[in-house]
């Protein structure tokens, strides 16, 4: 992997964190909400499983493979 590579990988990683504290903040904001949307909750809950599975993804190509 070139050094640009890993540099576009870590930025988007950036931006992945920073939707999923996002999302995490907005479900919780709703679930308190005394009007709660369950079909935008659950919708919500989703999209940041979702952006878990991109973000481990991404981990785990940036690290490296040792083999013990």
């Amino acid at each position: 992997m070139s050094d640009e590579e890993e540099q576009a990988l870590r930025a988007r990683l950036s931006e992945l964190r920073q939707e999923h504290g996002d999302l995490d903040a907005a479900i919780a904001a709703i679930a308190d909400s005394p009007r709660c949307d369950q079909l935008q909750l659950t919708r919500l809950k989703k999209r940041k499983l979702q952006l878990k599975d991109q973000i481990t993804q991404i981990e785990d190509s940036l690290l490296p493979d040792i083999t013990a």
